[in-house]
C-alpha cells in the first residue's frame, strides 16, 4: 500500500519474454497487485511470468472482489443494486479471458490470458476491469517492454494520492535528454499527434499524448465505460477524451525516455498515423456532441460547427481560386468575394470556438 491506498500495475504483454521478467522484478514494494494481462502471445511469455507466480512467497494484503460481498438491499439504494447486477455482467464486453491464479486475492502477480491477440487497448481495457472489480484506489499502466522505468510509478501516483488528481500522465517530451534519446521520426510523430489530441480531447495543455506510462484513480476508473477503449495503440488518444468528457482532472509528471535496451517496438509509425488521425477526428466530434450537447450546452457547439459548414461551403470558391492563379485567368469579384467572406468567417468561428474550449477545460488541468 501507499499512504494507506491499494496500488495497482497493469502491464499489457504480447511476446515480451526478453524483457517481461526484469519489469516484474523492478515493480517497487508498495505496488499491491501486478495484473499483467497476456495477449495471447506465442514466445514464452506466460512461461516467465507463471514461474513468478509460483516462486512468490512475499505476504501480500488480502484484496477481495467486490462481488464477495454484494450490497443489501434497502429502500434507498435501487440504483447501487442495479450498478453491481450490471458490473458483475460487464465482463462478457471485455476480450474473451481466463485468470491463472487460484487465488487472485492474495496473489501479489495476477496473470490473465487473452484467450486471442486482441490488441494492447483490449488488454489494458482487461487489466482496468481487474482492477475496478477490486476496488483499486489507484491504477498505474505501464508496458512490458522495459520502455517505462518502474522506479517512477510514485511520481504518478503521488498527484492522484495527495492532491486528488483523477488522470496523471508520464511526459518524456519535457525531460532534458529527450531530444537526445526519442528516436526523430518517433519524436515528430507524437508531436504531430499530440496537437491533434489536444484538439480532439480538449485537454489543451497536454502533451507527450502517446506515452502508455499513465495513472488513474478509482473515481476515473469508474467514470468511462473501459470496455469501449480502441483496441490498438491509439488507446492513450481514446483514454483522454473519455476523461474529459467525464470531466475528471488531469497532471503531466516528468519521466525519463527509455530505448535501445533490447526492446522491439511492435509500433510502425507510418501505420499510426493516420490511424490514430482518423480516430481523433471521430473523437473530436464525439466529445463535441456527448459533453456540450447532450450533457451540458454549450455556444462552443454552434460556432464549432458553423465553421465547419462555411469551410464547406468555401470549397467551390477555393478550387476557382486556386485554379484562376495556377492559369493565370481573371477572377471576377463575385467568387473572390465568396471566397474572402466564407473562409475568413469560417476561420474566425473556429478560432473562437477553439478559445472557449480551451477556457472551460482550464479547470481540468492540474499543476
Amino acid at each position: 500500500m501507499y499512504q494507506n491506498k491499494t496500488i495497482c500495475v497493469v502491464i499489457p504483454a504480447f511476446n515480451e519474454e526478453h524483457q517481461i521478467g526484469q519489469v516484474i522484478d523492478n515493480i517497487p514494494d508498495f505496488v499491491d497487485r501486478i495484473v499483467i494481462v497476456n495477449d495471447a502471445s506465442t514466445d514464452n511469455t506466460a512461461k516467465i511470468i507463471k514461474q513468478r507466480i509460483i516462486n512468490q512467497n512475499t505476504e501480500t494484503l488480502i484484496i477481495p472482489s467486490i462481488f464477495s460481498t454484494p450490497p443489501v438491499r434497502t429502500y434507498f439504494n435501487e440504483a447501487e443494486i442495479k450498478y453491481f447486477e450490471y458490473s458483475k455482467k460487464e465482463i462478457s464486453k471485455y476480450a474473451e479471458s481466463e485468470i491463472f491464479n487460484s487465488n487472485d486475492e492474495r496473489d501479489r502477480i495476477i496473470l490473465i490470458n487473452l484467450k486471442r491477440n486482441s490488441g494492447n487497448g483490449k488488454a489494458i481495457a482487461r487489466g482496468f476491469k481487474w482492477a475496478k472489480d477490486h476496488n483499486i484506489d489507484c491504477t498505474v499502466v505501464m508496458d512490458a517492454d522495459g520502455q517505462m522505468d518502474p522506479s517512477e510509478i510514485e511520481k504518478l501516483i503521488s498527484p492522484i494520492i495527495y492532491d486528488g488528481v483523477d488522470y496523471v500522465k508520464g511526459n518524456r517530451l519535457i525531460h532534458r535528454s529527450a531530444i537526445l534519446i526519442i528516436p526523430k521520426i518517433r519524436f515528430l510523430g507524437n508531436s504531430i499527434l499530440s496537437i491533434f489530441t489536444k484538439l480532439a480531447s480538449g485537454y489543451w495543455r497536454v502533451s507527450d499524448t502517446q506515452t502508455g506510462f499513465v495513472a488513474l484513480s478509482k473515481r476515473a476508473l469508474n467514470s468511462i465505460r473501459i470496455y469501449e477503449l480502441y483496441k490498438s495503440f491509439g488507446w492513450p488518444n481514446d483514454l483522454l477524451v473519455k476523461m474529459n468528457i467525464a470531466l475528471c482532472t488531469v497532471k503531466e509528471v516528468e519521466i525519463k525516455p527509455v530505448y535501445n535496451i533490447g526492446e522491439k517496438s511492435k509500433m510502425k509509425i507510418y501505420k499510426v498515423i493516420p490511424r490514430i488521425s482518423l480516430l481523433l477526428l471521430r473523437l473530436f466530434f464525439k466529445r463535441l456532441w456527448v459533453k456540450y450537447l447532450f450533457r451540458d450546452f454549450h455556444p462552443l457547439f454552434l460556432l464549432y460547427h458553423f465553421s465547419f459548414l462555411l469551410g464547406f461551403l468555401s470549397l467551390p470558391y477555393i478550387y476557382k481560386v486556386i485554379k484562376a492563379f495556377i492559369t493565370g485567368s481573371v477572377l471576377n469579384y463575385e467568387p473572390l468575394l465568396a471566397f474572402m467572406f466564407l473562409t475568413i468567417s469560417s476561420f474566425q468561428s473556429f478560432l473562437f470556438a477553439m478559445w472557449m474550449d480551451i477556457q472551460n477545460n482550464e479547470r481540468l488541468y492540474k499543476d
